[in-house]
This record gives C-alpha cells, sequence and structure tokens, in this order.
C-alpha cells in the first residue's frame, strides 16, 4: 500500500477492523486512525487493543453508513471486509462521502485465479466469478494491483482452525484431508482509487 500512498501525517480509516490488528500499524506514523466495526464483540476487543494509544478510536458502524464526517478522512483500509465488488455500491458511495479530495481508498481481497489459496477459494466459493468482480472495480475507477502473500501458523491446529472458518464444512474437511503443512501461498488483489 505505501509503494501506491503514504499515510504519514493523515487520517486514516480502517473499515472493518475487526479486532483492530492493523490499528497500531496505521498509528504509529498517521496523525490519526479511526476502526469502524459492526461487531460489538470485535470493537470491544480492537478498543481494548488501542486503549493506551494517543489519536485512535473505535466506533461501531458499517460500511453502509460510517460513522464518520463528509471529507474527514485521507487514507481508507478495508482488508477482506465488505467490499467484495458487485452489490458494494453503497460502501463505495460512503467512500466518496467520506475521502478528502487527495485521498486514497485501499480494498484487500482474494483472487481466486492463482495460488493454492485461490484454488480452495474457488472450491468453497464457485458462485463468484473473478472475471464479473474485476470488471465491476475496474468500472468504478479502482487499479488492480496482484500480491503475492503466504499463510504461516505456528501450528496445524492453526492452520486447520483458520480453514474451518473461511470455508463451509465439507470443502473444509476437503481441504485439511488433502493438505499437509502449515505455509499456505496466497494470492491478493491490492485495490485503490485515488479521489
Amino acid at each position: 500500500m505505501r509503494a501506491l500512498d503514504d499515510w504519514a501525517g493523515r487520517a486514516v480509516l480502517d473499515v472493518g477492523c475487526g479486532t483492530g490488528f492493523h490499528l497500531p500499524r496505521f498509528a504509529a506514523t498517521a496523525a490519526s486512525v479511526i476502526g469502524v466495526e459492526p461487531h460489538p464483540d470485535l470493537a470491544a476487543i480492537a478498543r481494548r487493543r488501542v486503549r493506551r494509544l494517543p489519536d485512535v478510536e473505535v466506533r461501531e458502524g458499517t460500511a453502509q453508513a460510517l460513522p464518520v464526517p463528509d471529507a474527514s478522512v485521507d487514507v481508507v483500509h478495508a482488508r477482506w471486509a465488505y467490499f467484495f465488488g458487485p452489490g458494494c455500491e453503497p460502501g463505495l458511495a460512503e467512500l466518496d462521502r467520506v475521502v478528502r479530495r487527495g485521498g486514497r481508498a485501499f480494498v484487500i481481497d482474494n483472487d481466486p485465479t492463482q495460488s493454492t489459496f485461490g484454488g480452495w477459494f474457488r472450491r468453497g466459493y464457485p458462485e463468484v466469478d473473478p472475471d464479473a468482480v474485476e470488471r465491476f472495480w475496474s468500472r468504478h475507477g479502482w487499479r488492480r494491483t496482484p500480491l503475492d502473500i503466504c499463510w504461516r501458523f505456528d501450528s496445524r491446529a492453526d492452520l486447520q482452525a483458520v480453514v474451518r472458518i473461511e470455508f463451509p464444512v465439507p470443502v473444509a474437511e476437503a481441504i485439511l484431508g488433502e493438505y499437509d503443512g502449515v505455509e499456505v501461498d496466497y494470492a491478493v488483489n491490492l485495490w485503490s482509487k485515488a479521489f
């Protein structure tokens, strides 16, 4: 993301911040950070994570109704949260409302066209059409940067737990029966848009 636009000294909004894992990383150089999370239990964990960090707060809310003022943020981050292509237009309208001129938004999502994880994703979610997703983002003025990352787990049990969260039960069990190890190659798409 930093290769496209830095958040140092700027106002950052993390949409779907979950337990707040990324908030301290942004806070290290950002002027201010707001995490937005729709699930109260996750928002509470995120608040605990950042309670000692100045200029960081967590608000409950959704991508479709962001609890921030108009033109109040410079950089938006959404990682595997809400923005999955067709159907997320209300959230895109909110980004248009809250991002200042000169700002940028980043959305990180799966690339099901390649990698071991991509193959698993195609098995678990055959209804997702990667070409339709790419056309959607392009039509809305977003740019795709493909990235290759890797899942690394400390134990097989950790990998099993995550696979069982990510996929329907029959697919998860099939994957775990076929795959050994604790590392998984994983292709993602970084979608970005300048405002």
